[in-house]
């Protein structure tokens, strides 16, 4: 007899990418900016260091969810932080979900989704996106009964972007749309959570992370903007002090800057214009990226003997591999690093061949 919930002992869990310890690696497979995070962020610790850490973090974020409404030009009350975007994809879950219940996400998509639902013992559905990475036809019948729908926009590992109307017709009738944009600062041209102002605004959750746009990945935070209905639900079941000193300190300084984030933005952005233009040279495929990543594939199909060789030099990529209905769908996905980083991928893949 097992000691594990029934839904823990059949999952398989989620995986996240390689994080090699030791020095040398070219890291280009979680996505991590390639950039430091703004100056004001080291000031903002240091102070913080100097401080009271024996007394708890403010349990509401009362600073952070100020500036950020600034940001997102809506009320403090719209705003939820958490520690990563992934612990509001769970409180999302914990809110919303109850088991047998269906949740739903696109597919190929991040695959957290899945596990977050297996472990709240509720049934997942992926709705198969085209060889395109368009909907389906039959995406917004397959959405309509969802209790949550996951969308990523960008997705990932794709890196494209779906247009609002195009998301507005998956609405589910009974529950709400989470609209995953952690990579949203990358897109050619971002908007500050559109969707949320339309007439069904009030069903809609978007959530943000402080990991990629703003060179934060190492302090865990992310945030929701929705109806104060659904951020006041939501407040019920996160835990009491989810974020900590330090990591509000940052994240609220990083916001503040955001001559920094845009000049990082717009130099990833270029770079990945120039990358996507020489693998293209080199026979791959690629879609156009709207992050900080671009999916390669190549006709060979040869993918994974790629990821293989790339990594027997030290150059960390990610390769994904999708059942799919029919068959499997694979490729690999490279972040777009520092322009000398993408050089010594470009010069490998020519030698790999």
């Amino acid at each position: 007899m097992s000691l594990f919930r029934s839904q823990v002992q059949q999952m398989a869990g989620y995986t996240p990418g390689e994080q090699p310890q030791e020095p040398g690696w070219v890291k280009l497979n979680t996505n991590e900016n390639a950039y430091p995070p703004s100056p004001l962020v080291l000031e903002a610790v240091q102070q913080v260091l100097t401080g009271r850490l024996n007394v708890y973090p403010d349990p509401l974020a009362t600073e952070f969810r100020e500036v950020a409404s600034e940001l997102f030009h809506v009320d403090a009350d719209w705003i939820l932080p958490g520690n990563g975007s992934d612990e509001i994809l769970t409180i999302l879950m914990r809110t919303f979900v109850d088991p047998n219940e269906i949740v739903s996400a696109p597919y190929p998509s991040y695959t957290l989704y899945e596990t977050l639902a297996e472990i709240q013992g509720a049934q997942f559905q992926n709705i198969q996106l085209n060889s395109n990475w368009s909907w389906p036809a039959n995406a917004s019948e397959k959405a309509a009964k969802s209790k949550i729908l996951f969308v990523p926009n960008p997705n990932a590992p794709s890196g494209n972007r779906w247009q609002d109307s195009e998301i507005l017709e998956l609405i589910p009738s009974q529950g709400v749309l989470v609209l995953d944009e952690a990579y949203g600062d990358f897109c050619d041209s971002p908007h500050q959570c559109e969707l949320l102002k339309s007439n069904s605004g009030d069903k809609i959750v978007v959530t943000r992370t402080l990991s990629k746009s703003y060179s934060l990945a190492g302090i865990r935070f992310g945030f929701a903007v929705a109806h104060p209905d659904l951020i006041k639900g939501m407040r019920k079941v996160k835990d009491s002090y989810n974020c900590n000193t330090l990591s509000l300190a940052a994240a609220t300084a990083a916001l503040k800057d955001q001559k920094w984030m845009q000049a990082n933005t717009d130099q990833i952005r270029a770079s990945r214009t120039h990358f996507i233009s020489e693998v293209r040279g080199l026979g791959f495929e690629t879609v156009e990226s709207q992050t900080n990543f671009v999916w390669c594939t190549h006709p060979d199909g040869e993918h994974e003997r790629r990821y293989q060789e790339l990594k027997q030099r030290k150059i960390l990529v990610r390769y994904m591999k999708f059942p799919l209905q029919e068959g499997t769908r694979d490729g690999l996905r490279i972040t777009v690093g520092t322009n000398d980083e993408l050089q010594q991928v470009i010069d490998a893949l020519r030698e790999i061949g």
